[in-house]
């Protein structure tokens, strides 16, 4: 069985999205704050796929949700 870490990288990995840690802190600085009221999947920066995957994590309490929870509280500052 194959065990991979699911990083804040690896997650814009995933998501298409550029994944170097500049590439990371400049879309949370473009998109933030992400009010409360709005669920991340539901933020209008994300495609339908991106959305679907976001959705999916929170759904099925994936391996990702940690990466995606982080992503979350990073948007939410």
């Amino acid at each position: 069985m194959e065990v991979s870490e699911h990083t804040l990288e690896t997650l814009f990995q995933q998501l298409g999205l550029p994944y170097e840690q500049s590439d990371i802190e400049a879309f949370v600085q473009t998109h933030k704050p992400l009010p409360l009221s709005i669920p991340l999947a539901e933020a209008e920066f994300w495609n339908a796929s991106q959305a679907a995957f976001i959705m999916e994590s929170f759904a099925e309490d994936a391996e990702w949700i940690e990466a995606v929870d982080q992503l979350d509280a990073l948007l939410r500052d």
